[in-house]
């Protein structure tokens, strides 16, 4: 039977030691994504401390986010990212129930989502995706569209822009990996340059989140080693 929080346990020291071959001090945030999962894996992940949880599906999550809420856990402050594709229909929903968006890549979405923003609530917290390779598969937006894409993002007041978040091509080597994501770092310390600061990277998945943390990664999505395959 499967222990979540030995699983969490082990992710956590897996980042450690790729911390200690990377040379680095600060602690990249581990975000639990929990997508087809059922509450009580979350209410698991939570008793073992675990705080940050991916959804990709919105239906599935507001069903989690409304009985999380109303159960004995409202003590704890659960932070919900988003992750996955977004369509503009649904915008309004992420704006109201979510604390993260890592997904964004559309000028039309981003405007929903400022604008059905709750004034009670913190602007909300978005990662412009970044279609690395150009993957016709893949959401994101080509990097050399960041900094337009950005500038516009960070006049909208219910938005508050962190970072950069991608989902490069999977390779099993560490050096493709580690390449891939040091493209993405360096996209954001360009923009960082240009006077837009974004200090977070939103990459690493449990295949490779060592080459992420030695790349710089800030927050790792990691959801197969922690709840298991994909329901």
């Amino acid at each position: 039977m499967m222990n979540i929080a030995d699983n969490l346990a082990g992710i956590h020291k897996r980042i450690e030691l790729a911390m200690r071959k990377a040379g680095r001090m600060d602690r990249p945030k581990l975000i639990a994504v929990s997508k087809t999962k059922p509450v009580e894996m979350v209410n698991e992940a939570l008793s073992a401390g675990q705080y940050d949880f991916g959804e990709n599906y919105l239906q599935d999550a507001l069903v989690k986010i409304d009985q999380l809420s109303k159960s004995n856990n409202k003590n704890k402050k659960i932070i919900w990212h988003f992750i996955g594709p977004l369509q503009s229909n649904k915008a309004s929903q992420v704006a109201e129930k979510f604390d993260w968006l890592h997904t964004l890549d559309r000028l039309k979405i981003a405007q929903r989502l400022n604008d059905h923003r709750p004034e009670h609530l913190a602007p909300l917290k978005v990662c412009i995706q970044v279609n690395l390779a150009n993957e016709s598969t893949k959401s994101g937006i080509h990097p050399t569209k960041c900094l337009e894409f950005a500038e516009k993002i960070m006049l909208m007041p219910r938005l508050s822009l962190q970072g950069l978040m991608a989902i490069p091509k999977r390779l099993t080597s560490f050096d493709g990996q580690y390449e891939q994501f040091m493209q993405l770092r360096q996209l954001r310390d360009d923009l960082t340059r240009q006077g837009v600061g974004v200090p977070e990277l939103s990459m690493g998945m449990s295949q490779d989140l060592e080459a992420a943390v030695c790349a710089g990664a800030t927050m790792l999505r990691i959801g197969t080693d922690i709840f298991g395959a994909r329901n």
